[in-house]
């Protein structure tokens, strides 16, 4: 992509061979140009002639990109045949997506195209089409749709609906936060998608920011599949056993322990990063590596998100507390539980499931008990303050010791 040189598409060798005729042809640079930059090439053979033409700025890097992505698509839409390659919507480590137009449909569709570099992997090519075929099972307005997994010549390509808009990703990347109403319209997206995903079988495994898309109607489809797993396959849950596969921000205690009887309550924890990220602006945990992550999530406790953006109700800091309670157990044990908490906050009443806990994140500081300066903090979501709770135990405290004395003199009077 754009602003780094010398990546793979510039050192292609097809790309390579042909960028200096194209710019040529296209009027961006003179032939005597292209020459120059092939002469000093010859001096530092291990330089590439794109390289050269954006660093003695006879092309920009935008156009050098332009370029790039318009040659890839066209040897892209050469070896998928019914298919005519528009532009290449984004690239990753495991794929790249193509806005491409279905001919025999006359409909856009997205071409997920795994990179040449696995073409030749087992693994990577099964997991491929396991995204496929997991997608191609699933069928809800909330899903992105499956349409094809296939091979054409040393491709291997899956087509899929296109959604025209962005995923959450951009959309916190752009504001930082999202409004709390619509942090829950689309968390109750998501969790419909789950619901479904959930009674077919399937756990998605991966759910974050990047793997939802919203369109510019306004509607959310959880996205990528690459990981999902049927939760009846115990060979693949064997298999996997031991193994972290998820991403760090949003993966869950049981995922970071390689468990093997992870279910839908993993992809509610990772579904409640992704509110907690959507309302606060932060990450549920950070750190300074993956394992530092990873090890956050399953010992450190949760900073509650009504601390880091204190206008967010109680009721949504109850559900994402709960969402992203360390023990399975202690989670909603379904989207279903979910979705009854979230339209009820929706509406501005108590979460059903999602219990009030009180609230012990800035202990009292003036006022006195027991000797102890306190302070007034505010109400606990359960309804009684720090405070409250100090004088009770401070009072129970001294009833026992009352208690015991009274014991002890009692068993020493003679009879």
């Amino acid at each position: 992509m754009g602003g780094t040189s010398g990546g793979d598409g510039s050192r292609s060798a097809g790309f390579e061979t042909l960028v200096g005729k194209i710019v040529i042809d296209r009027g961006l640079a003179a032939e005597s140009e292209v020459e120059a930059c092939r002469t000093q090439q010859k001096q530092d053979p291990g330089s590439a002639l794109a390289d050269l033409l954006v660093s003695r700025h006879f092309v920009t890097r935008s156009q050098l990109d332009r370029i790039r992505a318009e040659f890839e698509a066209e040897r892209t839409q050469q070896r998928i045949p019914g298919y005519r390659i528009v532009r290449k919507l984004g690239a990753g480590a495991m794929a790249t997506v193509y806005l491409a137009r279905q001919l025999s449909l006359d409909r856009p569709v997205a071409i997920k195209v795994l990179p040449k570099k696995f073409s030749n992997d087992p693994k990577f090519i099964e997991r491929f089409y396991k995204e496929g075929r997991a997608a191609a099972r699933l069928n809800d307005q909330h899903i992105v749709q499956a349409y094809d997994v296939a091979q054409a010549g040393e491709n291997h390509f899956f087509v899929m609906e296109y959604v025209d808009g962005e995923t959450l990703h951009d959309r916190l990347v752009r504001q930082k936060r999202v409004p709390e109403s619509e942090a829950i319209g689309i968390v109750r997206q998501v969790a419909l998608a789950l619901k479904h995903a959930h009674s077919q079988g399937f756990i998605h495994r991966d759910i974050k920011p990047k793997n939802i898309m919203i369109s510019k109607a306004g509607v959310v489809k959880l996205a990528d599949l690459g990981l999902a797993r049927a939760v009846s396959d115990k060979e693949a849950a064997e298999a996997e056993a031991g193994k972290a596969y998820g991403t760090p921000y949003y993966i869950s205690p049981e995922q970071v322990r390689g468990a093997v009887d992870i279910g839908p309550p993993a992809d509610i924890y990772g579904l409640g990063a992704t509110f907690y990220h959507m309302v606060t602006g932060r990450l549920p945990f950070e750190g300074k590596s993956p394992s530092e992550v990873m090890h956050k999530h399953l010992k450190a406790a949760l900073v509650p998100p009504d601390h880091v953006n204190p206008q967010i109700s109680g009721g949504v800091a109850q559900v994402i507390e709960m969402m992203l309670a360390k023990s399975a157990r202690e989670r909603h044990h379904s989207a279903a539980e979910l979705l009854e908490d979230l339209d009820a906050v929706a509406k501005g009443l108590p979460p059903l499931h999602a219990k009030p806990a009180l609230d012990f994140g800035a202990l009292p500081t003036s006022g006195l008990v027991g000797g102890t300066e306190l302070a007034p903090t505010r109400v606990a979501r359960g309804g009684i303050s720090p405070t409250t709770v100090v004088v009770l135990a401070s009072l129970l405290t001294i009833s026992v010791l009352v208690i015991v004395a009274l014991l002890i003199r009692l068993s020493s009077t003679p009879a």
